[in-house]
């Protein structure tokens, strides 16, 4: 008898756990079921940025094909919301009145778009308690965004943000996150008048130190991005066209300053949608609470993955009920998370889950190269040399736009920071994946960069064994056998190995894996 399975979320890491479970779907031993918010087929979330700046069409966007789950005997429900679930009888109740049974049931539901206090759309913060009635309620507060407000978080807020750029409008970003930055320099890259307003002393703050986030405001600036540090905002202002609707027309920050624009988009971070588990009455904290099999605390025949789930262990709950960690927020661990639970709901395999490593954050921009990974925060004199702790070494030329933090522990690189270094960045992203100890001349890293260093490293940084593609785990070997069995070509590693699929960030390394083997030796 088949198990039945209800999958509630289409997005990339529901697709990945379809794609797992096709097999036994063939087969007849799964009876798997598919709820979908959004009408669409799943697309590439990570990738929205570049479809609204117009670096790629809407095919560009679209991942697995449902039509060969269809096939196999999946059922999918989009344009659908659930609205209850029993857990005593194994129910699910959607918007709509229908009712699917399930033995298992998978929630991932992804993540939703922070929306800020600010005066003037107050009632667009979502209660997170709610259950949407409707699919359009899924992530709408009291009231809608107003318009000219985005998070870009689906495909009608890239849309907006396309017209705008394409327009070349005034866009202002809220938020210098990654992705907000990467949004901002693609958008003035594509022609639009872009500001970023942030609350910190530099952009990028969770991830470079401060001095590397000052170099990156600096070469944003000088691209034509406009970078308003210790910007908090506190309201909005609105316009009102011929036909009296109201139309955003400037952030204002509380020392009384008014970025005005025609857009805004939110990049304010994210959070986990939980409020089908609240509903459920399953535990949950910054997401969904799960163990290392992503199986729910509360029900072993719930499980959840994705950006919605929080991994922990049921033991590290503190004496106030404070479970550490969050979700990843990343979409590397939740496909990992869904091949995991493939093989479980397939065949009962069950295996420890590996400890994600941090991973390596590069911002894709034109000309300004950014890396990091690890913790950035030592200070570089609170150690004195022999001392145990982190030691810190700086580097730094910012008229130039280059700087470089190395933190090590007994001479294992533990975080790094390299900004206007690519290569450089691109040897300490091998140092630190391998774990392995810095040169003990330091600045032997630095000359990698030198204009007379030509192309000598300290180490290959496309060694059969390193990591290629972050969000699938796939290394510089695979991608040479998977040339080897094909064509030489980005898009024949990616639909051999998925490798570029994800993020996109490693699409060029995978062009200049393809481009050093096309050479003689």
């Amino acid at each position: 008898m088949s198990e039945r399975v209800v999958l509630v979320g289409y997005g990339p890491v529901g697709a990945r756990l379809i794609d797992g479970l096709l097999p036994a779907v063939r087969e007849g031993r799964i009876d798997l079921t598919v709820v979908g918010a959004e009408p669409h087929d799943v697309y590439n979330r990570v990738l929205l940025a570049e479809y609204a700046v117009g670096r790629t069409e809407r095919a560009g966007l679209d991942m697995d094909d449902r039509r060969v789950a269809e096939e196999a005997g999946v059922r999918f429900h989009l344009g659908a919301t659930v609205v209850g679930v029993d857990r005593h009888r194994r129910v699910v109740r959607l918007h709509d009145g229908i009712r699917l049974d399930y033995d298992r049931l998978v929630l991932a539901t992804g993540s939703r778009a922070n929306v800020p206090t600010l005066a003037g759309m107050e009632r667009a913060r979502r209660d997170r308690a709610s259950v949407a009635a409707t699919p359009a309620d899924l992530d709408l507060g009291g009231a809608p965004l107003p318009r000219g407000v985005v998070a870009l978080r689906d495909l009608a807020d890239a849309e907006h943000v396309r017209a705008a750029v394409s327009a070349g409008q005034r866009i202002v970003v809220l938020g210098a996150g990654v992705l907000g930055m990467e949004l901002a320099l693609a958008a003035a890259e594509a022609g639009a008048e872009v500001v970023v307003a942030y609350h910190s002393a530099a952009p990028m703050n969770r991830t470079l130190d401060e001095n590397g986030g000052r170099v990156l405001a600096a070469a944003a600036t000088a691209v034509g991005v406009e970078m308003a540090h210790h910007a908090r905002a506190e309201s909005i202002l609105l316009r009102h066209d011929d036909h009296g609707q109201a139309w955003f027309d400037g952030l204002v920050c509380a020392d009384g300053k008014v970025l005005a624009g025609d857009l805004l988009v939110l990049s304010c971070g994210v959070a986990a949608r939980t409020e089908v588990a609240s509903l459920a009455g399953l535990a949950t904290s910054t997401g969904i609470l799960v163990d290392g099999s992503s199986r729910s605390w509360t029900d072993p025949n719930v499980f959840a993955i994705g950006d919605c789930a929080h991994v922990a262990d049921p033991a590290d709950t503190d004496a106030q009920g404070r479970v550490p960690g969050g979700p990843s927020g990343l979409v590397g661990p939740g496909w990992r998370q869904a091949d995991r639970l493939a093989a479980l709901l397939s065949s009962g395999a069950t295996g420890s889950a590996p400890v994600e490593r941090p991973g390596v954050v590069t911002l894709k921009a034109e000309g300004i190269d950014v890396m990091a990974g690890g913790a950035v925060d030592a200070d570089p004199f609170s150690h004195a040399p022999g001392c145990h702790g982190p030691q810190v070494t700086l580097w730094a030329d910012p008229a130039r736009g280059a700087y470089v933090k190395l933190v090590t522990v007994e001479g294992v690189l533990t975080g790094f920071v390299a900004v206007g270094m690519p290569r450089t960045g691109a040897e300490l992203t091998l140092l630190f994946e391998r774990g392995s100890e810095l040169p003990a001349d330091r600045s032997s890293l630095l000359r990698l960069d030198a204009p007379d260093a030509g192309m000598a490293v300290v180490a290959d940084p496309l060694a059969a064994d390193v990591t290629v593609c972050w969000c699938n785990g796939v290394s510089a070997g695979a991608i040479r056998e998977a040339v080897a069995d094909g064509e030489p070509t980005v898009a024949c590693v990616k639909a051999a190995t998925r490798a570029g699929t994800g993020c996109g960030g490693c699409v060029g390394r995978i062009s200049e894996l393809l481009a050093r083997e096309a050479v003689p030796a």
